[in-house]
């Protein structure tokens, strides 16, 4: 950790969303469009949030060399966090023209402000940050690894979320090293996991299929196929994520043991003319 330089580059993509995307961006899929459409909703508020936690731990870290290089790495992490909260802003601007109503934004700022009102540690916010933190990368992951995941996307849509694929995998470990090196206990690293992933497994469900239900395919058995698809289809995010995401509970669990960094770096790499560093 003696190191005052990050790996992490800040990047900004070159993609306009402000032109608008198809209702129904993912190859004509309303199931895949809308529970992507979901994700996305989570994430203005989500990312501000892991950005708030680790600047708020960041200050216990103990005045030492060893600790330059992971100062370094939040401060990549932080802009690296803040471009996708830009750009999934105007992504959901454009959602919200379509007619669908961001209720997971709500959920999330209601619980923050809980939180904040019950006065919960530093602690116990980093542990979620780096609960979702893992769950973005195994996604993310998924998201570089099995091509059928998005190749039928409209072509910018694919590029997006490709794109935050890659960083998130990138920078995944950071929130847990912080976590580690401010001797985060690991029962409330593990039950904070777990909850995490419950309200995740309900929050996007219940806002995908409101998306659904304003996009008027919510009683479609069409759209229905397409949730067993990608669910429970070849690559289906079932069988694809789900030994990841436990491997979460192990004691031994370090995100960086897990994944494979070269898809990120030869996904960048290809794409290189799509995106510029800004730090």
């Amino acid at each position: 950790m003696s190191n005052d330089t990050s790996a992490l580059t800040v990047r900004k993509l070159s993609v306009d969303l402000a032109s608008g995307f198809d209702r129904h961006w993912h190859s004509g899929d309303a199931y895949r469009s809308m529970y992507y459409n979901a994700l996305s909703m989570s994430f203005p508020v989500g990312e501000q949030s892991f950005i708030d936690s680790v600047r708020d731990a960041m200050d216990a870290l103990p005045d030492d060399a060893r600790y330059d290089g992971l100062r370094a790495d939040i401060a990549q992490f932080i802009g690296q966090e803040a471009t996708h909260r830009h750009l999934h802003g105007q992504y959901n601007a454009q959602l919200a023209r379509q007619g669908l109503v961001n209720h997971w934004e709500n959920w999330a700022t209601a619980r923050i402000r809980w939180a904040k009102r019950r006065k919960l540690s530093p602690m116990y916010m980093l542990a979620v940050t780096a609960a979702y933190e893992h769950c973005t990368a195994v996604f993310g992951d998924g998201a570089l690894r099995y091509e059928r995941w998005l190749a039928k996307a409209e072509p910018k849509m694919r590029l997006m979320w490709r794109w935050h694929a890659a960083e998130e995998t990138e920078h995944k470990a950071v929130a847990f090293d912080l976590y580690r090196a401010l001797g985060g206990s690991e029962r409330q690293r593990v039950l904070t996991y777990l909850y995490v992933l419950f309200m995740f497994a309900v929050e996007s469900h219940a806002q995908t299929i409101n998306n659904l239900w304003h996009d008027g395919t919510l009683f479609k058995p069409r759209t229905w196929w397409g949730f067993a698809t990608m669910f429970f289809g070849r690559d289906g995010v079932v069988w694809r994520c789900t030994g990841p995401m436990l491997k979460y509970l192990r004691p031994s669990f370090h995100p960086n043991r897990h994944g494979d960094p070269k898809l990120a770096e030869h996904w960048l790499a290809a794409h290189r003319a799509d995106w510029r560093a800004i730090r």
